[in-house]
C-alpha cells in the first residue's frame, strides 16, 4: 500500500524525531522542527512518537489512497478536506478507501503534521527516517516531495468505514503550541555578551523572510557583541542564539550546522522550540531571560503533559476500535 503524491504542497518532507548523537562527528539533527505536535500527531493514531510521518510547510499537498487511513494533523492550523468533507486537526481520523486528501495553506502557525497509522514506510539512515535537506539525504532520497512520489505505507493503516469518521474530542495545543499569541521563548545566558547586556530582551522581534529549518532569521534594532574580536569556530546546538556581523540574530533549528564562528549570545530553552517552529515571516517574537533551574522545569512539565496525553489517547483509542 502507497500514498501517491498528486501535488507536493510548497515544502513538504519526511521526518521523524531527528538524528541524535551524531553532532561530534558533524551529522546534523534534522527530524521535524515542532517535535510536539509531531509527537502528538503520532499518539492519536497509535504510532510510536518517533514514527515517520509528514511536516508540512505553509500550504500543503494533495494525496491519493486506495484503502482505508487512520490519521492525524496537529502543528500548524491547515485547510485539510477529504473530497468534499473538512477535516478538523489535533484528533484521530478514518478515512475510507480510494479518496483525495487535500491539505492547502496553514491559517496560522507554519508547520503542520500529518500522522498515519502504521507511519511511512521510509528506510532508516544513521538512526533516522528524517530528511536533512542541507545534507541531501534521509526521508525520500534526500528532498521534499514532489508530484508522483509512492509513500510506502503500513498495511493495515486504519479501519475500514465507508465515510470520513471525526470523533467529539481532541487534544488541546495550548500551552505548548498557543498560535493565537505572540510567540515568547525563554533564553539562557550564551558563552558571548551584547553590549548593553540586556539588548537581546530590550525589544520585540520579527521573523526575517530569510529563515528556514536551518535557523530563525530576526530583524530588529542591530546588536554588538560585547567582545568584537574573531574568533574560531566552536560546537552549536538547536536552540543556540548566534549573532553575524549585521547585528540580526539567527536561533538555529533542527537542520543548524554542528559548528559555528558567530558570537554565541544565548540558547533558547528546549522547551519553547516548538513555539519557534510555528512562527513565520513577519511574526512578533519576545525573549525573555531564563535561569536552568526555570528551563529544566519547563521540559519536564512539558514531557509531563506528553505522558498525560498518551495515556488518555491510548484510553480513547482502545474504546473506540
Amino acid at each position: 500500500m502507497s500514498l501517491q503524491v498528486l501535488a507536493p504542497g510548497l515544502l513538504t518532507s519526511v521526518q521523524d524525531l531527528g538524528r541524535t548523537g551524531l553532532r561530534r562527528y558533524g551529522v546534523g539533527t534534522a527530524g521535524a522542527l515542532d517535535g510536539y505536535s509531531a509527537r502528538v500527531a503520532n499518539l492519536l493514531v497509535g504510532n510510536a512518537p518517533d514514527t515517520p510521518l509528514l511536516e508540512i510547510t505553509l500550504s500543503g499537498p494533495r494525496l491519493r489512497f486506495d484503502r482505508p487511513l487512520r490519521i492525524a494533523l496537529t502543528g500548524a492550523q491547515i485547510d485539510a478536506r477529504h473530497d468534499d468533507v473538512e477535516l478538523p486537526g489535533w484528533r484521530p481520523l478514518d478515512l475510507p478507501a480510494g479518496g483525495e486528501l487535500r491539505l492547502g495553506a496553514c491559517r496560522r502557525g507554519c508547520r503542520a503534521y500529518l500522522a498515519i497509522h502504521g507511519g511511512l514506510g521510509v528506510p532508516r539512515l544513521l538512526g533516522s527516517a528524517s530528511t536533512d535537506l542541507r545534507g541531501g539525504f534521509g526521508g525520500m532520497r534526500g528532498r521534499m516531495l514532489a508530484a508522483g512520489d509512492l509513500l510506502p505505507l503500513a498495511r493495515d493503516a486504519g479501519p475500514a468505514v465507508d465515510t470520513p469518521r471525526i470523533p467529539p474530542w481532541w487534544i488541546a495545543a495550548a500551552p505548548d503550541i498557543d498560535l493565537y499569541r505572540d510567540a515568547l521563548a525563554h533564553v539562557l545566558p550564551g558563552r558571548d555578551a551584547t553590549e548593553p547586556a540586556d539588548a537581546l530582551f530590550a525589544t520585540s522581534w520579527k521573523v526575517s523572510a530569510a529563515s528556514n529549518r536551518q535557523g530563525l532569521r530576526l530583524d530588529g534594532p542591530p546588536l554588538q557583541s560585547a567582545d568584537r574580536r574573531e574568533r574560531v569556530s566552536e560546537p552549536v546546538a538547536v536552540g543556540t542564539i548566534q549573532l553575524p556581523p549585521d547585528g540580526q540574530p539567527i536561533i538555529l533549528l533542527g537542520e543548524a550546522q554542528t559548528v559555528g564562528g558567530y558570537p554565541r549570545i544565548g540558547h533558547v530553552a528546549s522547551a519553547d522550540l516548538p513555539r519557534l517552529a510555528q512562527l513565520r515571516p513577519g511574526d512578533t517574537l519576545h525573549l525573555r531571560p531564563t535561569d536552568a533551574d526555570s528551563a529544566w522545569r519547563a521540559a519536564c512539565d512539558q514531557r509531563a503533559r506528553l505522558a498525560r496525553i498518551a495515556l488518555a489517547v491510548a484510553q480513547r483509542l482502545a474504546a473506540r476500535t
